[in-house]
């Protein structure tokens, strides 16, 4: 392999160097960064001192401490973008070893719109998959390196996976995947995947609970019972009675069974006319949203019409992997009459782009989730190789990510299997590596 005057190889500074030209597109595109209306709520919370547990006290608390280097967006962007780049950078330097034009491969993929349209939106699932795309990379990179540097990285990866859980805790089913991934890097081995899975799941809920409620002490704000209320709503509208723990007029009623019900999000029921009367009563009214009420109310509507919650769960599944939902956020919450990122080039460019896929599959959830799939069984015949190990670890964490919110979700956002997208495009390349690094 050539090496240059400083003895490294020509073909890593090239990839450096590709690396560092797709970071600064990132920042002519997307700088200072798109605040979204859940990054606002986070910030403010941040501003306020506050702690609570509906949008992630660990991204308040992280926002606190890197906003003084660039207050506002830039902070945050700044953070996103680099463990975008790096996660990629590394992936490529270790590709880079077998093929040079895979390498050169992966970064352009990382430029593909699926991938490269939500880096500079301010969500916590793309700084999620930022995390764990850099957890698995720096993991492939050392597979083969002595025992002291691999497992000090490994040490590294462990956290970045752990932080990721911390902030979208449904994680908490997918990440044991990566995590044995991480532990074992050279191959994968189902037995003691599975043998660490429940052990794993547990942990990381406990994370949760002492990070959240004992090191941060955030207030709880009944995240879950967001999730009763659309599930109630959803097994009212399919079974034709009323589930919810109150009483309602007659045209409430009707609206309820007949007119609310969209397997979408459950906002309708929360801020969304002419359906926001189920929250309004259910919190300000009746106050018994965050109460053992609506808890035994969820459970009572399982159980007696347990075929009206799988239609409702499974029309919300569908409509999440295979609608055209909500992909890049366009709008300036500041003031909606400007355009975001007043107007800029790039990112107005970026926009006609969504606008041009978003009726295709590249914009659908379904596809990359299927393409996970199809790279776990690609996966498992090289399983004992590190490529064959890599892309079992990302995408079989994407497969039993996505498929968390058939049971929790709430929203069906295309931002929501934003992990899926990443794993699917490095664990393509990886499958396609002839020889392991």
């Amino acid at each position: 392999m050539p090496l240059s005057d400083d003895g490294v190889p020509r073909r890593c500074w090239l990839i450096v160097a590709l690396t560092v030209v797709g970071f600064g597109i990132t920042l002519w595109v997307f700088y200072p960064g798109v605040m979204t209306y859940d990054a606002k709520y986070v910030y403010q919370d941040m501003v306020e001192g506050f702690r609570g547990d509906w949008q992630s006290p660990v991204m308040t608390s992280l926002w606190a401490l890197i906003d003084p280097l660039a207050p506002g967006t830039a902070s945050m962007f700044l953070l996103t973008a680099t463990l975008y780049w790096l996660g990629f950078g590394i992936l490529a330097l270790a590709t880079a070893r077998r093929s040079i034009g895979l390498a050169i491969l992966l970064l352009l993929l990382a430029l593909s719109p699926p991938a490269f349209m939500f880096v500079g939106i301010i969500w916590r699932d793309v700084l999620l998959a930022g995390l764990w795309l850099l957890a698995a990379a720096l993991c492939f990179i050392v597979a083969a390196c002595e025992a002291r540097l691999r497992i000090s990285v490994q040490a590294v990866a462990l956290a970045l996976v752990a932080f990721g859980v911390l902030l979208r805790p449904n994680a908490l089913i997918a990440a044991p995947v990566l995590v044995a991934y991480i532990i074992w890097p050279a191959q994968f081995r189902w037995k003691r995947t599975a043998i660490l899975f429940v052990p794993a799941a547990v942990a990381f809920y406990g994370l949760i609970q002492v990070v959240y409620y004992g090191v941060l002490g955030a207030t709880r704000q009944n995240i879950v019972q967001s999730i009763m209320v659309f599930d109630l709503g959803g097994i009212s509208h399919f079974a034709k009675q009323n589930q919810f723990p109150v009483g309602w007029t007659e045209a409430e009623n009707e609206q309820l069974l007949n007119g609310c019900y969209k397997p979408t999000e459950w906002d309708i029921y929360w801020r969304l006319p002419p359906c926001e009367f189920v929250m309004r009563k259910l919190e300000k009214e009746q106050k018994l949203f965050g109460t053992p009420a609506v808890s035994k109310a969820w459970t009572s509507a399982i159980l007696n019409h347990p075929v009206a919650y799988l239609e409702h769960r499974l029309a919300f599944f569908w409509n999440f992997v295979a609608a055209g939902n909500l992909t890049l956020w366009v709008y300036n919450i500041e003031d909606l009459s400007k355009p975001v990122l007043d107007g800029r080039a790039g990112f107005t460019a970026l926009a006609a782009i969504d606008r041009a896929l978003k009726p295709t599959p590249l914009l659908r959830v379904g596809p990359w989730w299927l393409l996970c799939l199809a790279l776990c069984a690609i996966g498992w015949r090289r399983r004992d190789t590190p490529a064959g190990a890599f892309t079992l670890g990302v995408g079989g964490s994407a497969v039993l990510y996505v498929l968390t919110f058939l049971p929790v979700g709430v929203a069906s956002d295309f931002r929501y299997g934003y992990w899926a997208v990443l794993a699917g495009l490095s664990g393509a390349v990886a499958a396609l590596t002839r020889r392991s690094p």
